[in-house]
């Protein structure tokens, strides 16, 4: 165990596509840290971490004194990433100075687009001049790990506006990108009227196409599906999560991979608060669970499937076990080195090829 997740659910309001758990319950966030030191004091072992990632909801609105005590249980190797999720309105060079000296050396800006009629629309607090003024800040702060959301197939949103985000974004000088194709889901306040002007599946599939130009003629990589990196500026968290390692997850709503066991906690603050140190559902994985996973989430980096750790994890030949799938999409899957990774048309398709492995 080398990683950690741990949820900070509370917001100043909803996003209109967000589907994550988050409360605007302030007033609870000094008893929900009481809380979540229980879970880590119950459920933490004591290793050294190589990541830890303060997810939200909007970790940067809790004082700098409460994310001490978060911090504080754990340990950390010397090479280690630590990253904290921001939103552009609730922060300034004091606060980040105050991240770096517990030991933060890596930022998520919640930043989505530039179009500042776009982020009234969907609900986002901060303008666009907030985002340039947050990245600068947090360079001043000695921040030199910085990524930045973007989000395409935005309602209004025209493939001229995402080339027009993706030079701003680009002018930034930083050093992740994180691109998310718009998804109404369950639980966000548009599910139940979805809004109009909603770019089309093929306007959406052009503009993740635009981005992976724009992106890899700018020196960004894809190494995931919907992340780009300079080199050695990949997400070290979220590639844990994509090489199907284990990882603790702390928090109201947070899920966790241990011992072979998937897990997720209570979703209220009511029932986290009351019983931190208890999950709410768990699952153990069975060795073919395991193996579809590992699949499922190889398929999702561009470095693809290992077949040598297929066949060291569970004794699985993927080339001869998967040949009928891998020659029935051979326009969309490509050898590599190491095994198999899906090209670019292969991730437009993703949904429909990996049903077939599971």
């Amino acid at each position: 165990m080398s990683s950690a997740y741990i949820h900070i659910p509370f917001c100043k309001s909803k996003c209109k596509y967000c589907s994550f758990v988050s409360f605007n319950r302030p007033e609870s966030m000094s008893g929900y840290v009481f809380a979540l030191l229980k879970d880590i004091s119950e459920n933490y072992r004591g290793e050294a971490l190589k990541t830890l990632y303060l997810g939200g909801g909007t970790p940067s609105l809790l004082p700098v004194e409460l994310l001490a005590k978060i911090v504080k249980p754990f340990n950390f190797l010397d090479d280690y990433e630590f990253t904290i999720e921001v939103n552009p309105d609730d922060t300034g060079l004091y606060y980040f100075k105050k991240l770096r000296e517990l030991g933060v050396n890596r930022l998520s800006i919640g930043s989505q687009t530039f179009d500042d009629d776009i982020l009234k629309l969907i609900g986002r607090r901060h303008n666009s001049a907030q985002i340039v003024e947050t990245v600068r800040l947090a360079k001043e702060a000695g921040f030199d790990n910085v990524s930045v959301d973007l989000i395409y197939g935005l309602p209004t949103q025209t493939l001229e506006g995402l080339k027009k985000d993706l030079e701003k974004f680009l002018s930034l000088d930083i050093q992740h990108i994180s691109t998310y194709g718009l998804k109404i889901e369950e639980g966000c306040i548009w599910a139940a009227k979805p809004p109009l002007l909603l770019p089309g599946d093929d306007e959406q599939a052009d503009m993740y196409e635009e981005v992976n130009e724009t992106l890899e003629n700018a020196g960004f990589y894809r190494y995931e599906v919907s992340n780009f990196a300079k080199k050695g500026f990949e997400s070290r968290h979220n590639l844990n999560y994509w090489d199907n390692n284990e990882y603790y997850g702390f928090g109201a709503a947070a899920h966790g991979y241990v011992d072979g066991v998937r897990y997720s906690n209570f979703c209220t603050l009511e029932e986290y608060m009351a019983k931190p140190r208890v999950h709410e559902y768990g699952q153990t994985l069975t060795e073919q669970e395991k193996l579809e996973e590992e699949i499922f989430l190889g398929f999702r980096k561009s470095s693809g499937v290992n077949v040598e750790k297929i066949k060291q994890k569970f004794g699985v030949d993927f080339g001869g076990k998967y040949k009928h799938i891998i020659d029935k999409y051979s326009d969309f899957i490509e050898k590599t080195p190491s095994g198999y990774t899906l090209n670019l048309k292969g991730v437009l398709i993703s949904n429909v090829i990996l049903s077939e492995f599971i």
